[in-house]
Order: structure tokens, then C-alpha cells, then sequence
């Protein structure tokens, strides 16, 4: 989080959300507020915070309130303890989640069985909450293979196997819009690029960072997409910012790429992941 606070707060000044949900803060909540705190109650944020030191952490940024907060997930399994990866609270009469969904690192294993764990608890709170919700966050999942700049790539990866997607199925059978895809049905849009070999610049990505809304909060959607311009300059996260406007649309309906990657989809089979060279 420290290295993004150049990125982050002129983004923010850019932007202008109402409703921020950060992941992987890498903070402990004191030290979050020792180093954001003033920065954003000048911009009218109120934050909620679940954190702990080196890995994980989560946050919501509200300026239109931030009220009933709960941090964690009730019933949620540990790896063996709890981390920190859920905070909710309720803003403008909406049900915010924001969450850093386990990695899974290998399928089969003790962190994928966790994964698929953690998500059932998850569906479990989000089926008995508020009917205006929406859920946001590093997902870590690939909903389907549209989803990843070539599914040959990804074989045998976690992301995109079949248990891992049935999880995140489930959870959306509760009535939750993936809205971004349901604006873009037939749009190559990736939210997250590996650092190494050029993949940002050749467009090779996966959209594992969802807005997942209820019926109700999908209706009000004028405009969903992802900011890819805040994925390049110095220092940038190695995913982008996914943007929600509620009842009106002050940028615009911008699309899924600002601007549109000039890179052609790869040859299937044609490349590699960094991590298997």
C-alpha cells in the first residue's frame, strides 16, 4: 500500500468515487491510518478497515457514509487463522463488500481447499444480507474462458478450473449481476496483467477483479468499466481499478479499455505463463 500512495490519491482526485473498495493493503488498520488517515477525511472519506501486517488487508472508502461495519467473514476458515480479506459496511442504503478472495496457489491443494471454503462462507453471508448489495474485489477467479487471453495458457492453473468457477456460479445464483460483463458481453477486457514479459503491453490478461450487484443495484447501473489507464506510469498495481456508476455516469459510458489495447489476441497455445517458463 505504501508504494501506491502516489497512484492512489491522485486517482482519487481524478475520479472523484463515492465508494472506494481497496484489496491487498498490506497494513495493519493503525498503520493504514497513520499513513492515509488525514489524506483522506480531507477528501471526505470515512474508512473501514480490516488489516494486518505484511499480507492481505482490505478497506472501503465512503464519502456518503459508512455505517454497520463487519470485518470478516462469520464461519469463514482460516489458513489456520483468520486473514484478513472481507469488510462490509452499508453506504448510501447499499451493502458494500470488499474482498481479497484466497489465491488457491496450486489446485488440490490445502490453499485451494481453503479457497473453495472461504467462498461457500462468503455465499453463505451474502444470501441472508440486505437485498441492495453489491460485492467488489480481487476475486482471484476467471469467471469463464472469454475471461483470460487464452484458456490453453491457463491449463491446469487455478483461476480457471472448474470447482473454483462453480464456487463464484454459486455465489452469483444468489442474484448477483456481473455488471461489467453483462455492458461488455462480447468485449476482450482484462483487469489484471502480469509485470513480467510485456504482458500489459501485448494485452495479456485475466478479469479476475469483479462487481458482482443485486438485482436492485444492477438496474441502477449507467456505466461499468475498467480504468486501464491507471494500470501504466511508474509504479502502477498489477491489476486496474474496476469503475461502477450508480444513477448517473459522470465520465461517460467509457468502455472496458481507456484506450482500447492495440494488441491482437495471440496465436492459441502461443504463449506462455511467466511462471512456467
Amino acid at each position: 500500500m505504501k508504494r501506491r500512495v502516489p497512484r492512489l490519491l491522485p486517482w482519487l482526485d481524478q475520479r472523484q468515487p463515492d465508494v472506494v473498495c481497496l484489496q491487498e493493503t498490506k497494513l495493519a488498520n493503525n498503520a493504514f491510518t497513520k499513513l492515509l488517515g488525514d489524506e483522506l477525511s480531507d477528501r471526505g472519506y470515512e474508512v473501514a478497515l480490516n488489516g494486518e501486517v505484511q499480507w492481505n488487508g482490505v478497506a472501503i472508502l465512503s464519502r456518503v457514509g459508512l455505517n454497520d461495519v463487519v470485518v470478516g467473514i462469520p464461519g469463514a476458515p482460516g489458513f489456520p487463522d483468520p486473514e484478513a480479506r472481507a469488510v462490509a459496511a452499508t453506504c448510501a442504503g447499499i451493502r458494500v463488500h470488499s474482498l481479497y478472495v484466497p489465491n488457491g496457489r496450486v489446485p488440490d491443494s490445502d490453499h485451494y481447499q481453503y479457497k473453495l471454503a472461504w467462498l461457500a462462507a462468503l455465499r453463505d453471508m451474502v444470501g441472508t444480507g440486505p437485498r441492495d448489495a453489491i460485492v467488489c474485489g480481487d476475486m482471484n477467479i476467471a469467471p469463464t474462458d472469454a475471461d483470460v487471453f487464452d484458456p490453453l495458457a491457463y491449463a491446469d492453473e487455478t483461476h480457471v478450473t472448474a470447482p473454483e468457477r462453480a464456487a463464484l456460479a454459486e455465489l452469483q445464483a444468489l442474484g448477483l449481476h456481473d455488471v461489467v460483463r453483462d455492458r461488455w458481453p462480447h468485449e476482450r477486457i482484462f483487469t489484471y496483467w502480469d509485470y513480467r514479459g510485456g504482458f500489459f503491453q501485448k494485452n495479456l490478461g485475466m478479469r479476475i477483479d469483479l462487481a458482482l450487484a443485486t438485482g436492485p443495484v444492477a438496474d441502477r447501473v449507467r456505466a461499468a468499466w475498467i480504468d486501464r489507464l491507471a494500470r501504466k506510469g511508474t509504479a502502477p498495481s498489477d491489476h486496474a481499478p474496476v469503475i461502477v456508476d450508480l444513477d448517473e455516469a459522470p465520465d461517460g459510458d467509457a468502455g472496458p479499455t481507456v484506450p482500447p489495447s492495440s494488441a491482437s489476441p495471440p496465436r492459441p497455445g502461443s504463449v506462455r505463463l511467466p511462471q512456467a517458463r
